[in-house]
């Protein structure tokens, strides 16, 4: 234990000087620490307000700080907490966007809103279609847009659902034994502490680069033979 009061002091020295320090959010809860992060990641979708919360950062510490202790919960149902309460936020999302419809967009530009960021949002549904859903877990801001656009859009309600749990499940569960397996090296934790955002972007590009690629082939070729049909 006293290893894991190390890491979680280096760690805090390094971030705690943000506005929102993960890390201090859930030592500071005590016992409630995964009520904490749960109700955040809730908050980050279903409430629009994912552009000032820690997000993947967040989810890091909570890998960690199991690993320290400072979370009374074992690893399993840490990851399936959180992974019960992204799908909620989710899907209120969803259901905002099919209430509210196209005047959800309307509204001024604030610091909490902006057109900018939904538009962003918006192509990554052009590019990806409903995978959209899944993909935008592991992008900060796009994710808190994802299932409000879908509504709106009134994606088919049994698809949202299954990239709505797909998304969840391997967001957190892979962030978290992230921060989880990187906890016992001090040093590379800090590090992935301060880029994580970073290195979850790159992972996407990696996986969907090549996917982007063949469908863009695919498609070429499918207008050659049209074009040569004629």
């Amino acid at each position: 234990m006293a290893a894991g009061t190390l890491l979680s002091s280096g760690l805090s020295g390094g971030l705690s000087s943000g506005i929102l320090d993960p890390q201090a959010l859930i030592s500071g809860a005590g016992v409630w620490g995964l009520a904490v992060v749960c109700l955040i990641v809730f908050a980050e979708t279903a409430l629009l307000v994912g552009f000032f919360l820690p997000g993947d950062t967040l989810l890091f510490f909570t890998g960690v700080l199991t690993l320290t202790g400072a979370i009374h919960a074992p690893l399993g149902v840490v990851i399936a907490a959180v992974s019960v309460a992204a799908i909620l936020g989710d899907q209120v999302g969803y259901l905002i966007g099919r209430r509210a419809g196209p005047a959800i967009f309307n509204r001024k530009e604030s610091g909490l809103f902006s057109r900018e960021s939904v538009a962003k949002t918006e192509s990554f549904f052009e590019r990806f279609g409903s995978a959209t859903v899944t993909i935008a877990r592991f992008v900060p801001v796009v994710r808190t847009f994802a299932p409000v656009i879908a509504g709106v859009g009134s994606m088919r309600y049994r698809s949202f659902i299954m990239f709505n749990v797909i998304g969840a499940v391997a967001w957190a569960g892979s962030v978290i034994l992230l921060g989880f397996g990187l906890g016992h090296i001090p040093g590379v934790a800090e590090f992935t502490a301060h880029y994580i955002d970073l290195i979850l972007v790159g992972i996407i590009v990696v996986s969907t680069v090549p996917v982007l690629v063949r469908s863009l082939v695919l498609r070429r070729r499918r207008q050659v033979r049209a074009a040569d049909a004629r």
